[in-house]
């Protein structure tokens, strides 16, 4: 006998997928550095940061909360290391800059909402959907959505801080259904990472949408895809769910 699908749960993806800083992070860290009297090339710090970034995350996995440190402490030392890539070697002189960058970070006008975000959550409000944020982020993450006028769509947030465990860990996204109290049939994430969203939420027995920039897709990535779970942009999302939950499901 055939059933129709329904999905009640939407978890989002947010950096790239619902947001996207406004400026580069090599030219927010030197206007941050020039305020502070530091001549820096933005390139320099954006190269240095990718550095900087990847190495941390690779020494203290989600923010280093299992090993002791804060997500504070741990931003903290990337802008530390960053500076210190880059040439700057006074790590006295880069306190300040840290600090100020910290706190940046979580104001609204570092951060711009993408186009058509809004108007599909709101539309995936009148359908009745619930929306839930699963996110690599930290504790900022909620000052940030509220600031840009996004977390009233959302039922929770929920960081990879909070959880303990990052995508696409399955731990994250068993926490976000057991909040939602949905099964995993009955919910879909959204994201643009083919590896942390794409596949972690498929992994644990979620429907999954790509969301895909304007640069072309890795062959092997869109040879793994469906077409009909590829979204160039979120307006594409809702007509996806149409075509998703119109698939009759074989019992």
């Amino acid at each position: 006998m055939a059933h129709r699908l329904q999905i009640r749960l939407l978890t989002w993806d947010v950096k790239d997928t619902l947001l996207r800083l406004r400026h580069p992070v090599g030219e927010e860290y030197a206007t941050k550095a020039r305020a502070h009297g530091l001549e820096v090339e933005a390139a320099t710090l954006g190269h240095a940061f990718r550095q900087a970034y990847m190495t941390q995350s690779h020494s203290f996995p989600n923010y280093g909360l299992s090993q002791g440190l804060t997500s504070r402490r741990w931003w903290l030392d990337v802008v530390l290391h960053t500076f210190h890539l880059a040439g700057v070697r006074d790590a006295q002189a880069v306190a300040p800059i840290a600090e100020r960058l910290y706190e940046d970070f979580c104001k609204p006008c570092t951060w711009q909402v993408l186009e058509g975000a809004e108007a599909t959550l709101r539309g995936c409000r009148e359908r009745g959907l619930r929306l839930a944020v699963v996110s690599n982020f930290d504790r900022r993450l909620e000052d940030i959505l509220r600031g840009l006028g996004l977390r009233e769509h959302f039922d929770f947030v929920l960081t990879s801080e909070a959880a303990g465990w990052p995508k696409p860990h399955p731990r994250i996204f068993h926490e976000a259904l057991r909040l939602a109290r949905v099964d995993p049939a009955g919910a879909a994430h959204i994201g643009d990472s083919y590896h942390c969203d794409y596949k972690g939420a498929l992994a644990v027995g979620m429907h999954s949408f790509l969301v895909v920039g304007p640069e072309p897709l890795d062959p092997a990535v869109k040879g793994s895809v469906p077409q009909e779970c590829l979204l160039p942009s979120l307006s594409h999302l809702l007509p996806a769910l149409d075509c998703l939950e119109g698939s009759p499901l074989e019992l």
